[in-house]
Parts: C-alpha cells; sequence; structure tokens
C-alpha cells in the first residue's frame, strides 16, 4: 500500500500525525529568540529566490490545469517572477517586524503586593485552510513562525503545485537556520477529508484560520470543534458624500474597483449621495474604465444606458469588472445600506466634510472603515503589519488584517512575595 492511498485511508491518523509533531515543533519556536526566527525567515527568503525558476514551473503547471477557474481566481493562482519576488520581499519584512512574543500588554500591583501582569505568548498550533492564492503558503508560514506557533497548511487542489514547491523553499530556509521542519507542514492529500479532519482536531490544533470563498468559510464555521478565525466575503462599499471633490471621487471609486477586481478589498457597491453634483457622471466614468456598473432604481433613472441591478445584485461579492451602484439619501442612507448588504469587511467615504466623514467611520461597523481612501488599501502590508494571514470580520480576538499580534495570545503572570488569601 503506498503512502497516498495510507493518507486516504484514515485522514484523522493522518492530521493526528502531523498535529504531534507540530506540538513538538511549537514547542520549539516558543524558547526561539526573536534573532533565531529572524534570521531563519531570512533564510526562507533567500531559499524562496533560488528555487524561483522550480516554484514558476510549478505554477505554470497548476495555471495549465485550471481551465475551469474564473478570470479573479486565475489572477490569484498567478505567479511571476514580480510576485514570487513580492512573497520573498514579505517575508523579510515579517522578520523585521517588532516581535509580540513576550511583550508586557499591561501590569499592576494589587494591594498586597501581587505583582501581575499580561503578557503575549504564541498561540500554539494554528491550521490555516486556504483557496487559489499560494503566496499564502509563504505569508502565513512566515506570520506563524515568527509570532512562535507551528502552522499545518492546506491549500486547494488548484495549487497544489506551486504550494508544494513553495512550502519546500521555505522548509528548507528554517531548516538551515536550525528551526525544526515540523514548524510548517503541508497536508500531503487534496482528500476533503483532510480538511474535516483538520476541524475535529481540537487536541491538535489551537485555532483554524479559513482564508477562501464562501463555501469553504461556511463549512468551516459549521463544522470544526476548533476556534475558527473567519475571514467573511468582502462586500465592500464606497460612499461618495455630496461634499466630495468630484476628481477625487472618480480616482477613489476607479481604484477601489479595478485596480485588482478579485481581491478582497475591490469595492463590489458604490452609493452616491443624490446630492452629488454628478452621480450619472460618477457611474458612466466606471464603465467607461471597463466596468459593468449595475444600477439601481435611482441611479437608473439618470443613466437608463446602463444595465439595472437585481436583488441579487445587493451584498454580493463580485471579484469581477462588476459593480453595483445606487442613490442613496445621504449619509444616513449610506449607513443603512451598509449595515443591511455589508459583510463587515472594508467600507469607505469620500467626502470633505469632516463631520460627516467622522459620523461614517463612527457608525458603520466593519473592520476596516476609510476615509478618502480607495478600499484596496485592505491589506496587512499597507498596514505596516507586513504580510496578513487574512482580514478577520469578526468582532472577537482578531478584527482587520491579522499579522502578528493576531497571531498571539496572552497569559497572566503574578509575582508575589509569600502572600496567602487565609
Amino acid at each position: 500500500m503506498n503512502a497516498d492511498t495510507e493518507i486516504l485511508a484514515d485522514p484523522d491518523a493522518l492530521i493526528a500525525e502531523l498535529g504531534g509533531r507540530a506540538r513538538g515543533a511549537a514547542r520549539v519556536l516558543a524558547g526561539a529568540t526573536t534573532p533565531q526566527k529572524a534570521s531563519a525567515l531570512r533564510s526562507a527568503a533567500a531559499a524562496m529566490r533560488a528555487a524561483a525558476p522550480a516554484i514558476l514551473a510549478a505554477n505554470a503547471r497548476d495555471m495549465a490545469a485550471a481551465t475551469d477557474l474564473t478570470s479573479a481566481m486565475r489572477d490569484r493562482l498567478r505567479l511571476d517572477k514580480d510576485r514570487l519576488e513580492g512573497v520573498a520581499i514579505a517575508i523579510e519584512t515579517v522578520a523585521s517586524l517588532p516581535d509580540p512574543v513576550g511583550e508586557v500588554i499591561d501590569a499592576t500591583e494589587r494591594p498586597n503586593g501581587l505583582l501581575l501582569s499580561r503578557v503575549r505568548v504564541p498561540i500554539g498550533v494554528i491550521g490555516i485552510i486556504y483557496e487559489s492564492r499560494p503566496n499564502v503558503t509563504a505569508d502565513a508560514a512566515a506570520l506563524c513562525v515568527m509570532a512562535g506557533n507551528a502552522a499545518i497548511l492546506r491549500g486547494g487542489s488548484e495549487a497544489a503545485r506551486s504550494n508544494h514547491a513553495i512550502h519546500a523553499a521555505f522548509v528548507e530556509g528554517l531548516t538551515a537556520a536550525g528551526l525544526p521542519a515540523d514548524a510548517v507542514q503541508l497536508v500531503p492529500t487534496q482528500d476533503r477529508a483532510a480538511v474535516g479532519a483538520m476541524l475535529a482536531a481540537a487536541d491538535m490544533l489551537d485555532l483554524v484560520i479559513p482564508r477562501g470563498g464562501k463555501g469553504l468559510v461556511a463549512r468551516v464555521q459549521a463544522d470544526a470543534r476548533v476556534p475558527v478565525l473567519a475571514h467573511l466575503d468582502g462586500v465592500n462599499h464606497v460612499y461618495i458624500d455630496a461634499s466630495a471633490d468630484p476628481v477625487m471621487a472618480a480616482a477613489i471609486v476607479r481604484d477601489a474597483k479595478l485596480r485588482r477586481t478579485g481581491v478582497c478589498g475591490a469595492m463590489e457597491c458604490l452609493l452616491i449621495d443624490r446630492a452629488f453634483a454628478d452621480p450619472a457622471g460618477l457611474a458612466r466614468g466606471l464603465a467607461a474604465a471597463g466596468c459593468e456598473v449595475r444600477v439601481g432604481a435611482r441611479l437608473g433613472a439618470l443613466t437608463p444606458e446602463l444595465p439595472r441591478a437585481q436583488d441579487g445584485d445587493w451584498g454580493y461579492e463580485y471579484l469581477e469588472a462588476i459593480a453595483a451602484a445606487e442613490l442613496v439619501d445621504g449619509v444616513e442612507g449610506a449607513i443603512a445600506h451598509i449595515a443591511r448588504y455589508g459583510s463587515g469587511h472594508t467600507d469607505a467615504i469620500v467626502a470633505e466634510n469632516r463631520e460627516i466623514a467622522e459620523r461614517f467611520l463612527a457608525a458603520v461597523d466593519s473592520a476596516i472603515v476609510l476615509w478618502n481612501a480607495s478600499t484596496q488599501f485592505a491589506d496587512g502590508g499597507e498596514f505596516g503589519l507586513g504580510a496578513e494571514i487574512g482580514i478577520a470580520t469578526g468582532r472577537l480576538h482578531a478584527r482587520g488584517p491579522v499579522a502578528l499580534e493576531g497571531l498571539t495570545t496572552y497569559k497572566w503572570l503574578g509575582r508575589g512575595t509569600g502572600q496567602v488569601r487565609g
């Protein structure tokens, strides 16, 4: 019986084996110094550059096989020399970031003299389940290692060759610097039963992070017996207030939608104050730039040549050069629309009126809320966090771009002089 047959026959045993090895590696990582971890990541980045021909060849085979993917998914899957260099730079950036492990969050002295402090510590073993983007293999690995965690990675079948090549180079760099190979493991099968085994492995995994489409995230949230850090749809809105500068508004709208349509920070819905100077011109300008603009009834009355939005267009993540658009009654109308249809990811306002902008920033309950800036800034690198493991849209533990700090927890330390409660 070959290894693949054994893996497919017993996914629970496979995950138990990977988890056991990860636990051992996590203990080593938790005790590693900041210079040790940083050196290992720089070594991994160097190994990535050295392996560039093999990685790009593997990605070319994945791209050739990905005939049934959408253009947005193919864009996420594709690597080239520049993108791969960006991956290596991201790893080096993580290596240069402040190490959160050991940071004292706060400290206090109790009336009885007991000194209490909260200190950041690694989470332990983190499972990452993701689709399409092979760069996640390196990003997730780098972040987990720098935060002192072991990682078990399970990528999508469409990127299997790319993920394997990136993982091999990354581990080569880690081991060359003296860290254990088991610090970052790649699940060696595309059988979906392995995902189910990961979600049930509460004794092996301390956290699961899904990064992919709605179907993947829904399955993880429904089936997991392990805590989940979720990244939901990027149903992102840009609201153009009546006070907005028209030139700025047009530039932000175009960038937010069309810079890269397949990223989670792309604008999916344009909301325009009915009192804005030229709402029809804004919608037509976006359409002329190559976007299919599906307009609601109110905006459609001004732009009869544009296609009408259907009920399903509101609250939908296109990840294509398509956007819904409608007129709203000022900032309160925009806030109400976002509350109904938004996903809590990223929303933006373009306005010159500070009072209105601050109202929007305070009232919109999303992980990222921007004023006079494109939603495409929803990215850990742009936030100065280096690589990111995803944008968390929940309200607990971590929110927004999840990087090093989001991959730690804390423990309480007490230092006494013989205190007893008596």
